[in-house]
């Protein structure tokens, strides 16, 4: 079998290996894959280990050697399952490697928005302590996270991870899911409530769900006019759950405190994206997935699905 991996560059800048797949098939590595180059690079190949790739009812008629496509990530939403299924073709996907490493990004926005830490650390840099006529000051106020309530909406992996950390700041946290009733063990750290309530109800907002019909663009000047005043929101889930014009007007009137995001509707970010130059408002580049060890878990656990596969055993197959 002929194998490719479309885009090593967006998971391996050069400090991890490859070797757990390339050791399973003889495989061709490109640094990127676009639309516009993806059929030159897939060529013949009978199996494909890609991220972002689009792989549609085109893609699968244009490339009839597919057998198994290796989703190199949790989300698969660029793959048309039920075209790969007529075309006869496997797709695995790579769940719960990141966990961790999300929820530890997570609460380092949370962390910066309550204590400003970025622009303290600014002002130190710039001499503003050295010429300070008191032992200490500080440019905005600093929140205590302390029984202030996180809303964390999704309740899965991710989460619930989320709930245990806020636990131990001695937050309240309450959540929405659509079933609540699985997680009744749960129910001594958290206070499951309507999605309206939460709005209503918590300081910081935190999504960790995934974007469907009914979560798309959730984040909206109705949904935030019901929020407290000074509300922080996080996202390090998908960028299309944010109206972004919506939330960078609420970040300029004052109603949101601070915003921040791993994720925004349009990956790269584009120049004209309303939260680009909004106050207040923190952005990382869709990294959150992407430490060290998220990374390797990553390409082990992608060739265990492989692996499985060419021994005929289903391996986090997609259904």
């Amino acid at each position: 079998m002929k194998a490719v991996y479309l885009e090593e560059g967006a998971v391996n800048p050069g400090d991890i290996t490859l070797e757990p797949i390339t050791s399973l098939i003889d495989t061709k590595v490109y640094k990127n894959t676009t639309e516009e180059d993806k059929y030159e690079h897939i060529g013949d190949a009978e199996v494909v280990f890609s991220n972002k790739v689009i792989f549609d009812e085109e893609t699968f008629e244009r490339c009839p050697n597919l057998k198994y496509i290796g989703v190199c990530a949790t989300g698969y939403n660029v793959i048309d399952v039920e075209a790969a299924k007529r075309h006869g073709v496997t797709v695995t996907n790579v769940p719960a490697y990141s966990t961790e490493s999300v929820v530890q990004l997570a609460w380092g926005f949370i962390l910066e928005c309550a204590c400003h830490i970025s622009l303290h650390n600014e002002s130190v840099s710039k001499g503003d302590w050295i010429k300070s006529e008191t032992f200490c000051y500080w440019l905005k106020p600093v929140m205590e996270l302390a029984e202030k309530t996180i809303g964390i909406i999704g309740f899965g992996n991710i989460g619930k991870r989320m709930a245990e950390v806020a636990n131990a700041f001695n937050m309240k946290t309450i959540c929405y899911t659509a079933h609540p009733e699985k997680y009744a063990s749960y129910n001594n750290i958290v206070e499951f409530v309507s999605m309206d309530e939460l709005w209503t109800r918590a300081d910081i907002v935190s999504l960790h769900c995934p974007m469907t019909k009914e979560t798309e663009k959730m984040i909206n000047k109705y949904n935030i006019s019901k929020m407290k005043d000074n509300v922080i929101i996080i996202n390090v889930s998908r960028g299309g759950l944010v109206n972004e014009k919506d939330l960078a007007d609420a970040l300029a009137s004052g109603k949101v405190s601070a915003a921040a995001a791993d994720v925004v509707s349009m990956e790269p970010m584009e120049a004209d994206n309303p939260l680009f130059k909004a106050p207040n408002m923190v952005l990382t580049p869709h990294m959150a997935w992407a430490s060290v060890e998220a990374r390797k878990r990553l390409i082990d656990i992608v060739a265990s699905n492989f692996k499985a596969y060419t021994e005929g055993r289903s391996e986090n197959v997609v259904e």
